[in-house]
């Protein structure tokens, strides 16, 4: 074959590759990003009656049922602080807390009891599905300040909590 031609054929090839792969970048760079992956803040997670549940395996969401801005906000990172996973947290307009009440439809669930406990005194658990996931914590205007508690509670009985996922 002689050079000319030789030449002619490899620039040709070369002009291809150069077509082929502006072609494979435009597509790469003009294609959407990938969407945002949601993880969930907790799972269902089983507990055996006898097994102890300790903070960082119970997932509390806040709510604020006063006026005070920003009252949920401060409590949910008291609960934070304690070693306790964050769930949701907003107002709660519609509801009448002049304290602090806890909704669960488990009120015996030894998460409850682990929430409660840090909430002091004698806390009110309204058994009803919480706005949020895990315990549902509602503050009211009365509510200032966690208390200490216990390191962890034991369960009675065999139950279901919510607890933020393995990775």
């Amino acid at each position: 074959m002689p050079a000319r031609t030789r030449s002619a054929v490899t620039l040709s090839v070369l002009a291809l590759l150069l077509l082929v792969a502006a072609l494979w970048g435009w597509q790469a760079a003009t294609a959407p990003l990938p969407g945002k992956v949601d993880t969930a803040l907790c799972v269902q997670r089983t507990i055996d009656a006898g097994e102890k549940v300790y903070p960082q395996d119970v997932t509390v969401s806040v709510y604020n049922a006063g006026t005070r801005e920003g009252l949920a906000a401060r409590v949910m990172q008291s609960f934070n602080d304690a070693g306790f996973p964050e769930g949701n947290s907003g107002n709660a307009t519609s509801a009448r807390v002049p304290n602090v009440q806890i909704w669960s439809t488990e009120p015996k669930s030894p998460a409850v009891l682990l929430v409660a406990s840090r909430l002091g005194g004698d806390v009110d658990v309204e058994r009803r599905d919480g706005p949020g996931v895990g315990v549902s914590v509602i503050v009211g205007d009365g509510f200032t300040k966690l208390t200490k508690g216990p390191a962890g509670v034991v369960a009675q009985e065999d139950v279901e909590i919510c607890s933020p996922p393995v990775d």
